[in-house]
């Protein structure tokens, strides 16, 4: 029986899904006989736990890695490196070094996502497993930089100011510094606080399972409930709200390719590339829109841009 936490059924079903690069190098030093079938090779195994379909790791069997993720994530970057330009042109913009921290933050989450779903590192190195972590670390992080650019638009707090980005920095760092930690724990088991799962074929980690599954959920719930509230409520705008619909659906349909459909384009196409390539593709697309939207909301400039430098 599954219980909530649990990692199995995501690392057994859904390819390329990173965490469960943390519970591969758990059960290698913990239960290595649980690992079979394509995990039971770490020279070549894919990402996952036992997975049902899986891309194996670079160069094995003529494997070109996660190829179309590697690209996807590379565009992505390129894509959000002219939204952080563009950002930083405006600048009457309410929100503008919030808006700014989010996108750079979602920047960092991509190189690293290539690097732990890329199929170029060994299942169980020390290498994938710190990457591993601080993905995850950089994940929750953005969440709340996005959750925080929600609340920065309310006003409650003058936005560019030490008020608002001290505490916008303050709970970045301590989300990374959090939930890169219990990463690590969970890989390497520093104590038993973390690890390892009990019994280690669920693995299981409540703290790790929230913080990189519920947490990102509920920060972009929360973010598109507080928005509607400033664009309808405050501003009494329609037309901008379209932006932040446009970028919730195609979030939503970025987590449904992930993880319903993901594993059948990785049959379909002979387990040589997976859907995460969609998902990430449709990700920045969400976050390029709410550049859009959140630009649709503020000004560009100052008549006079001597006042309030930043």
């Amino acid at each position: 029986m599954t219980h909530f936490g649990d990692f199995a059924p995501l690392c057994h079903q859904v390819p390329s899904y990173p965490w469960c690069n943390l519970f591969y190098r758990q059960l290698q030093h913990h239960n290595a006989s649980a690992l079979t079938g394509a995990s039971a090779n770490a020279s070549s195994a894919p990402v996952g736990i036992n997975p049902e379909c899986g891309i194996e790791l670079v160069g094995h069997d003529g494997s070109l890695a996660n190829i179309a993720n590697i690209i996807a994530c590379a565009l992505s970057m390129i894509v959000v490196v002219l939204l952080v330009i563009w950002t930083s042109r405006r600048r009457a913009a309410v929100g503008r070094v919030e808006f700014r921290l989010f996108l750079v933050l979602y920047f960092l989450t991509l190189p690293f996502q290539l690097l732990s779903t890329g199929a170029f590192l060994q299942q169980g190195s020390t290498a994938l497993t710190v990457i591993t972590a601080i993905h995850a670390g950089l994940v929750a992080a953005t969440f709340w930089a996005l959750l925080a650019n929600a609340i920065v638009s309310t006003q409650v707090v003058e936005d560019g100011t030490l008020s608002s980005i001290i505490p916008f920095n303050f709970f970045v760092l301590a989300f990374f510094v959090a939930t890169g930690y219990i990463a690590l724990d969970v890989g390497f088991t520093f104590t038993s606080v973390f690890g390892p799962s009990d019994p280690s074929s669920d693995l299981h980690s409540t703290p790790l399972f929230v913080l990189t599954s519920i947490w990102p959920g509920a920060a972009a719930i929360i973010y598109f409930l507080i928005m509607t509230y400033v664009v309808l409520g405050m501003l009494n705008e329609v037309r901008p709200m379209w932006y932040f619909v446009l970028a919730a659906v195609l979030f939503v349909l970025s987590q449904l390719d992930f993880f319903l459909l993901s594993k059948v384009i990785c049959r379909g196409a002979a387990h040589k590339v997976d859907g995460s390539f969609v998902a990430t593709v449709l990700e920045t697309a969400s976050v390029t829109v709410l550049y859009f939207a959140w630009r649709s909301i503020t000004e560009e400039s100052w008549e006079d841009d001597m006042y309030y430098p930043r």
